[in-house]
């Protein structure tokens, strides 16, 4: 009975739609000095801070779970109590290991740090040279090719409002024939990194990182796997999507001539149409609940942009660690190379990890509140529905919500927990020499069920 109870409060506090009135405390910028953004929709109301911190025996507990062989020789972990801030639990929480997609943590709060959660992302239609018109992309890499959904948040702006709105216009003016430009300059360098594996982009793990894209560059946009499951990507999401818009132009009686072609949009140009994507907010719980490379890039160089860095993979890893170093967490030694974690050119501790969710929990930081709210929900939702099927697993279930990460020889996870005594702890755990992949998942999950089935004084 008690574990169903604490389960219900967790899930209730996580996705509470609205605050009590005034619950919402005074809020501090994030660094000191940022602009403070706007109260997001989702609060995290305060847990009960009388539950009992755990002891001694989380040390016993855990040591076991920790060095688990599956987990291969190089481990790192560390376990906070999210009230106070002290940890509870170490083994080398400072060495810096390879985190794959756990990186989404530090990259959701990146942006929530610099950007507000209620902003959107627009992609425009503007007037070019004579008879042209041009499709600017505006970071949304979530683009509908059909009418947009706004209920939703893959396809929240759709193709088809686009053209039907870019053609009025048009209309307007007399003209019925244009040709098509596409401006994806937004974002620079490659769109493919150099630590990626050739299997990442062919297999469909992600695409090609561009200013937009249809359905994180889905060859068959709106027909995804369960989340964390490749699917087929196109090799130029950005003219794909501007090859789509063309064909939705034609649609509403507008004869476009030619094939699109790149250029760059005439600062003067007169707006045609505009869509805008979901708020960056459900944007950062999308990347995190689905492990979406393709959207943690984009928001990455989102980051890079206003932070003043190249918005390219080595300007947005930069950007992230900038903002890390402003909120005051030791990132010395640490190396971001993206913003999805795919790859072994990254570096970051647990300890980065965890000082990260515990900012995101803190009350002075609402803004940040997205990246406990997107982490997927134990043997519930995401990249662990799927998990924690085991018996001993089961005590997690529901009460542990939590960013898995896997590569090739490396396994992760990192997130929030609510003990038997009712304690909310952020842990973290990084591994990247594992032998096999399966098994390691499997002594993750048996880490975070010790945390969640142990009151450990």
């Amino acid at each position: 009975m008690r574990r169903a109870v604490v389960w219900a409060a967790l899930i209730a506090a996580m996705l509470t739609l609205a605050p009590p009135a005034g619950a919402v405390p005074a809020r501090r910028a994030w660094p000191p000095g940022a602009a403070i953004p706007a109260p997001p929709a989702a609060v995290l109301p305060a847990l009960d801070q009388g539950a009992p911190i755990p002891g001694a025996g989380l040390t016993r507990a855990l040591d076991s779970a920790v060095g688990a062989v599956a987990l291969g020789p190089s481990v790192s972990a560390e376990v906070l109590d999210v009230a106070t801030g002290n940890a509870l639990y170490g083994r080398a929480p400072t060495a810096v290991l390879v985190p794959a997609s756990t990186t989404k943590i530090l990259t959701a709060a990146a942006l929530l740090s610099v950007r507000p959660g209620v902003e959107t992302l627009p992609t425009r239609v503007v007037s070019g040279a004579a008879g042209e018109v041009i499709l600017v992309g505006g970071g949304d890499v979530l683009l509908g090719p059909g009418r947009g959904e706004p209920d939703e948040v893959i396809g929240r702006a759709g193709l088809d409002d686009l053209a039907a709105e870019t053609a009025a216009a048009l209309r307007a003016q007399g003209a019925t024939s244009v040709s098509l430009g596409l401006d994806d300059t937004l974002f620079t360098g490659p769109t493919v990194s150099p630590l990626w594996q050739p299997g990442d982009t062919s297999g469909g793990f992600v695409a090609p990182v561009a200013a937009l894209a249809l359905d994180s560059g889905n060859a068959a946009p709106g027909r995804r796997p369960a989340a964390g499951h490749p699917f087929a990507r196109v090799g130029d999401p950005a003219m794909a999507a501007a090859t789509a818009f063309a064909v939705r132009l034609r649609a509403h009686g507008v004869t476009v001539r030619g094939t699109p072609r790149r250029t760059t949009a005439p600062p003067d140009g007169a707006l045609l149409g505009e869509v805008r994507s979901a708020p960056l907010a459900a944007l950062v719980e999308q990347a995190l609940t689905d492990s979406d490379n393709t959207v943690a890039e984009a928001l990455a160089r989102l980051v890079a942009i206003s932070g003043n860095r190249e918005p390219s993979f080595t300007g947005a890893g930069l950007a992230v660690l900038d903002r890390l170093r402003l909120a005051g967490i030791d990132v010395t030694g640490h190396t971001v190379a993206g913003g999805s974690g795919m790859g072994r050119g990254y570096a970051v501790s647990p300890h980065t990890i965890v000082s990260v969710l515990a900012l995101a929990a803190s009350p002075e930081h609402p803004e940040l509140r997205p990246v406990l709210t997107g982490l997927p929900i134990a043997g519930v939702s995401g990249t662990l529905a799927d998990r924690f099927d085991a018996a001993a697993g089961r005590s997690a279930v529901g009460v542990v919500r939590a960013k898995t990460g896997t590569l090739t020889g490396i396994s992760s996870l990192a997130g929030t927990v609510v003990d038997a005594d009712g304690r909310l702890l952020a842990f973290a755990v990084l591994a990247d020499e594992v032998a096999a992949t399966d098994a390691a998942r499997a002594a993750l999950d048996g880490v975070a069920a010790t945390l969640a089935r142990c009151g450990c004084r």
